[in-house]
């Protein structure tokens, strides 16, 4: 894995872990430590796909069922890029995959950034055609539809905050 990559992980996955903390304090089904595991792994095939082609997301899912034998966070890493079902977006049963979701969305490079600043960097890097563009934008609108439901799930604004060491902090 790049430094880079690697870098980015660990931000997602204080990210990620910090919320799921928050969400099992509120009485909320889910395994911080499983939640950890899903940040730190959900870019493990970027490296291949960069130098080889094909879907990170897809390849590394493969990858983590194979090693891990978990289900649930295999299938966090299969969709951390984008959930193509909108009606269960935060419906319980795949509230793993929502969270790892929603905290990629909000590290750019190793940085906490609000969704907006995420994809507004997104549109400058990788906005080259108007396909691209309305992918992109398709997917700063799940953001926020997958930020304003665990906000509202978890009793707090969400896009206040980042993470240090794991644990949520509210951005100044």
């Amino acid at each position: 894995m790049l430094d880079n990559i690697r870098a980015h992980s660990k931000r997602v996955a204080d990210l990620a872990f910090g919320i799921s903390l928050l969400g099992r304090d509120k009485g909320i089904d889910i395994s911080p430590e499983a939640m950890l595991a899903a940040g730190l792994l959900h870019d493990l095939a970027k490296t291949y796909t960069i130098a080889h082609g094909g879907s990170h997301a897809q390849l590394g899912a493969a990858w983590v069922m194979n090693e891990t034998r978990n289900p649930e966070i295999a299938r966090a890493v299969l969709f951390h890029v984008h959930w193509p079902w909108e009606q269960a977006l935060c419906d319980d049963r795949v509230l793993m995959a929502m969270t790892l979701e929603y905290a990629d969305k909000r590290v750019r490079h190793d940085a906490y950034v609000s969704l907006d600043e995420r994809f507004e960097d997104l549109l400058v890097r990788y906005g080259v055609n108007k396909y691209a563009r309305m992918r992109i934008r398709m997917s700063h609108e799940q953001g926020k539809r997958i930020e304003a439901g665990l906000s509202s799930r978890l009793g707090v604004n969400l896009h206040e905050y980042s993470a240090d060491s794991g644990r949520l902090v509210k951005r100044a």
